[in-house]
């Protein structure tokens, strides 16, 4: 069988920009669907011949704007393999649209290929009903030159860019929705993301959810590996000093920030350019503008943060197309009331007394 995927983005690069995101997308291709097949590329257009059934494989690939399995002919060929492929996939339709798509130079419009063939099929299926608007079966056919590829259905793929493209990233990886849906955005724009995940311990079971949030992200990117780093130590630490310093309020924003060190660390080691976080301004006390300043200002390396002009209703939504479901996750170290807008100098000065 015949797949023809298709691209947006890639498109619109310089020659050899595509050549190479082309090369990444079918890696990446290789990757997920570890399959083999005959690979034909043409300016927009990927064909890929194998024998296995590959498309929920596809359906998963960045890069891929839409797919379709389809037949091939050639063009002096093609009025004899539209009637049996009509026979095969017209079934109970009882009103059809032809869509030509043409590429090349030929004597005819797509226009007047588009009228023959339907009324070849008018010719074969008198009970049909042309219906241009909402039909029951949609018979399209691409002709590039002398090649004529013709299929009834497109498959969505998810969009965005090869996964690579765009160099790396490190993703502090709590497990929870907003984690996972900005770690899987920015795969959707070329990252190689390597995600990193902070086990609570006692504090919060989120190493379980964790690993199962990997398996999600694994559909996406089968080579994506789940770092861990022990927390629990750390917060049961911060807690009884900031305790005797009547400053429990400050823990988030001391966690974040050990969080971001550790990962700076960590994406240095791995020549990463940036750390991707869930963070969603305003959404939970450590999101405020002030306390995501105190914060990011541990890290000398960019923070991407996706979903900072999202609301929950908006993450969760993006979350439903990756087939993601809003997860409660509660850290027991949290306070009761921590601080929304905290002071910096403060921050600094605790924190290096903690570290002592």
């Amino acid at each position: 069988m015949i797949y023809l995927i298709r691209y947006r983005e890639i498109f619109l690069k310089s020659e050899y920009v595509r050549r190479e995101w082309e090369k990444q997308l079918i890696r990446n291709i290789k990757k997920l669907t570890k399959k083999k097949f005959k690979i034909k590329r043409e300016r927009g257009r990927i064909f890929l011949t194998t024998d296995a059934n590959i498309e929920n494989e596809l359906s998963r690939v960045f890069g891929i704007s839409s797919f379709s399995k389809v037949d091939h002919c050639k063009l002096h060929e093609l009025e004899k393999h539209v009637v049996e492929f009509c026979r095969r996939e017209i079934k109970d339709s009882r009103t059809f649209a032809v869509r030509i798509k043409r590429v090349g130079e030929h004597n005819f419009t797509s226009l007047e290929k588009a009228s023959e063939i339907g009324s070849l099929i008018k010719e074969k299926y008198p009970a049909l009903k042309v219906d241009l608007k909402n039909p029951d079966f949609t018979l399209y056919v691409e002709i590039r030159n002398d090649d004529c590829y013709i299929f009834s259905k497109i498959y969505k793929g998810p969009g965005g860019i090869p996964v690579g493209v765009s160099g790396s990233l490190v993703s502090l990886f709590s497990g929870g929705l907003d984690s996972t849906v900005a770690t899987l955005l920015m795969m959707k724009r070329g990252c190689k993301v390597f995600p990193i995940h902070f086990d609570l311990g006692r504090f919060g079971n989120t190493l379980v959810q964790a690993n199962k949030m990997m398996e999600k992200l694994k559909l996406y990117d089968p080579e994506i590996e789940l770092r861990i780093v022990d927390h629990e130590d750390f917060l049961s630490k911060a807690l009884g000093f900031l305790k005797k310093k009547g400053k429990l309020s400050y823990i988030c924003i001391l966690c974040k920030r050990r969080m971001l060190k550790i990962s700076e660390e960590y994406a240095k080691g791995l020549k990463a350019l940036g750390i991707v976080t869930g963070d969603s301004i305003g959404q939970v006390a450590s999101q405020t503008l002030e306390n995501l300043f105190a914060i990011s200002e541990a890290c000398n390396l960019p923070i991407y943060r996706p979903l900072s002009g999202m609301d929950k209703i908006e993450i969760e939504r993006i979350g439903s197309y990756f087939d993601l479901q809003p997860i409660q996750t509660k850290c027991l170290a949290a306070p009761k009331r921590p601080k929304t807008k905290c002071n910096l100098d403060t921050v600094k000065s605790l924190e290096e007394k903690l570290n002592r």
